[in-house]
């Protein structure tokens, strides 16, 4: 009987088992692996040969089968959360059970002990449900492990996000408070904190939704607007925080024909960044300019700082998550990531040009429309 050739060989088997994985090179298994492993599972396997090769089964025999079934399962289970534990992958529990499999049908033929086709069929049969459960463990804890991660990620992300702006709205309410004592003006240093707590409130609440809806693949809601009036909100929105930062901030003239069809939340979130970004790397005392304008069936807004221009190879990295250049490293340097998640999903191209010793130009490729 085949559970007997195993029972008998068991330590024959184990040995040729290690030998088979030292001998693997990909996926490289350790003896370790197969110690774990390899004898639990042969231990069951005897147990169901044994159950399966009985004949005419009794009530208390099937009892024992579906007894010795459950017991692989559990032990294939636990060999899966050992895997994972240990680091290995579902390649490497398939190949164990394979050399199993390998090992015996080898063996047997070497000592001229022929298995019948029904043990053969019985062998096959437990393989394939140890290394079905082991997997299904394995990919059960896998998936249980990265929610975990993803949970905690997404807490340290908010608690981050609260974190930042208490301290933002502390110091605004502070600031307010002294205003209203009548001891300082709106117009003194203490009525600039403010402003520059409100802008930057509005910048860590602009970038959160944006990243929320990127995350979430919320879709476009795009309609056909003039885009000299969506230039006009851009300027208004960004004249506070150039005043802020202490940047000269110009705007040039738009053509009013020229029309685009897109999410103007999304676009406004896309170009505020970008001209926040400028902002905050522009040289002290340069000037961040804002250009639009059509050539043919194509519109084109540029947002242009004086940095001082990119380092080599800057512009390839710099829409790569978190990826930062420069010297001010505040924020995750995800920001131009989602602004390029913004542009493409109204069917728009984002590009960097570096102008050497100046600065770098941000352009926005859109599709032109006829404007209503």
């Amino acid at each position: 009987m085949l559970h007997d050739f195993i029972a008998d060989n068991r330590g024959e088997l184990i040995s040729r088992c290690r030998t088979k994985a030292s001998r693997r090179s990909a996926p490289k298994a350790t003896a370790a692996e197969l110690a774990r492993g390899i004898p639990i599972f042969f231990e069951q396997l005897i147990k169901a040969l044994q159950v399966e090769q009985l004949s005419e089964p009794s009530l208390r025999q099937l009892r024992h089968g579906h007894e010795a079934a459950l017991e692989m399962g559990i032990s294939a289970a636990a060999y899966g959360r050992q895997l994972l534990e240990l680091g290995f992958t579902p390649d490497q529990v398939v190949h164990d059970y394979g050399d199993v499999c390998q090992a015996v049908t080898d063996l047997a033929c070497e000592r001229e002990a022929p298995i019948a086709t029904e043990e053969f069929r019985t062998l096959n049969k437990c393989l394939d449900n140890v290394i079905a459960d082991a997997v299904t463990e394995y990919s059960r804890r896998r998936t249980d492990d990265e929610s975990a991660k993803g949970a905690q990620s997404l807490n340290d992300h908010v608690g981050a996000l609260g974190h930042k702006l208490r301290d933002l709205l502390h110091t605004a309410t502070l600031a307010i408070v002294a205003i209203k004592g009548g001891n300082v003006g709106l117009s003194g240093a203490t009525g600039s904190v403010l402003d520059r707590c409100m802008v930057a409130m509005r910048d860590v609440i602009d970038q959160s939704i944006a990243d929320v809806r990127v995350q979430a693949g919320i879709p476009a809601k795009r309609r056909v607007i003039s885009l000299a009036d969506f230039v006009g909100d851009v300027r208004i929105s960004a004249l506070l925080e150039a005043t802020v930062t202490g940047c000269i901030f110009s705007v040039g003239e738009v053509a009013n024909d020229l029309a685009i069809d897109v999410d103007a939340n999304m676009l406004f979130a896309a170009v505020g960044s970008l001209l926040q970004n400028g902002f905050k790397f522009t040289r002290p005392n340069t000037e961040v300019s804002l250009r639009a304008y059509g050539d043919a069936d194509r519109v084109y807004i540029e947002i242009e700082d004086h940095c001082g221009g990119l380092e080599p190879g800057a512009a390839e990295s710099m829409f790569l998550p978190f990826v930062q250049n420069g010297e001010d490293r505040s924020g995750i340097g995800g920001g131009l990531v989602i602004c390029q998640r913004d542009v493409e999903a109204n069917d728009g191209i984002l590009r960097v040009r570096d102008v050497a010793q100046s600065g770098c130009v941000f352009t926005i490729d859109l599709p032109r429309h006829p404007l209503a």
